[in-house]
């Protein structure tokens, strides 16, 4: 009897697995609709889905292992930090899907989000004001028009798995449509800035660093009220506190 692993659970979704078989619980159907099409369309190694009864669907593990993990050193080659980066580019290089995704967020929006969670950290005294404004205003640079690319929207390193410097799979795609490249290639690089380069390099397209450091903090900014709330901990060494602390 296989054993059954919890990998992710929390009040909006949750993941189990059994064997090689990954069971993905989400109350949120359209993100489970949105999770099978992205993996159709993208132009990248993803998991088979081998069912789906809503609200469960079952997808087939990938082989090789995570990139990394947030929090702790990458033991993965610049090679395959390069790898990772040229599929990346190969997924934003690809026609647009027909659903808007983090795109279709407004500027105003964004910012007007941003602004309450700053107000709410401080407030709250989950932040020193200081690092707040700071950040506040590295962030900036990400509030800008962007034209929209097929993007992951989720796209953690340990979304990322390779074998050796070869990508074998890109997972989690309930978070995917139309957005910003900067804001894939952020999350990926999210508390690991000493690999950007790497990523950079085989991404292939110059892209502005300076937006890239503007959604970590973005990103950071947005996530603390959200993992706490949902029983993460972003304070933890190398995560989105630390991120922000960087900054200064």
């Amino acid at each position: 009897m296989n054993e059954v692993k919890v990998v992710v659970a929390h009040s909006e979704r949750a993941t189990l697995r059994v064997g090689d078989v990954f069971l993905k619980v989400d109350a949120d159907q359209a993100r489970i609709d949105v999770e099978v099409e992205a993996m159709a369309l993208a132009p990248v190694p993803t998991p088979k889905v081998l069912w789906r009864k809503p609200p469960v669907l079952a997808i087939a593990a990938v082989p090789g292992t995570a990139l990394g993990r947030l929090g702790e050193p990458s033991t993965a080659s610049p090679a395959a930090w390069a790898a990772a980066g040229a599929a990346i580019g190969k997924l934003h290089d690809a026609p647009l899907p027909p659903w808007p995704g983090r795109a279709g967020q407004g500027l105003d929006e964004l910012a007007a989000d941003l602004d309450g969670e700053c107000e709410w950290l401080v407030a709250n005294g989950v932040l020193p004001a200081d690092l707040v404004t700071r950040n506040r205003q590295v962030a900036e640079a990400a509030l800008r028009p962007w034209t929209p690319v097929f993007t992951h929207g989720d796209l953690q390193i340990t979304h990322v798995f390779v074998d050796g410097d070869e990508i074998t799979g890109i997972i989690d795609w309930s978070e995917a449509g139309q957005g910003d490249a900067l804001y894939d290639l952020a999350t990926f690089t999210l508390g690991h800035e000493e690999h950007l380069g790497d990523v950079v390099a085989g991404y292939g397209t110059d892209i502005d660093l300076d937006v890239i450091r503007a959604w970590w903090s973005l990103r950071s900014l947005l996530g603390v009220r959200w993992l706490v709330e949902h029983g993460f901990d972003p304070f933890a060494p190398g995560c989105e506190v630390d991120v922000l602390r960087s900054r200064m």
